[in-house]
């Protein structure tokens, strides 16, 4: 599951970077573009966090 998360993680920020610099869109369709792979972003950072190991360690 986290390694699943992990390549989403890894993904959305790649593609991110593609639609932002190389992939030539403009206006509404970069714009829906980010939100998409920022949503997937956040999605897969909220789902790591949620599954952290709990071993009561602190640091």
């Amino acid at each position: 599951m986290r390694a699943l998360l992990w390549l989403l993680l890894a993904a959305s920020v790649v593609a991110n970077v593609f639609i932002s610099t190389f992939a030539g869109w403009t206006g509404g369709l970069q714009v829906a573009g980010s939100v998409c792979t920022g949503t997937v972003l956040l999605g897969s950072a909220a789902g790591l966090w949620l599954t952290r190991p709990h071993d009561g360690a602190r640091s």
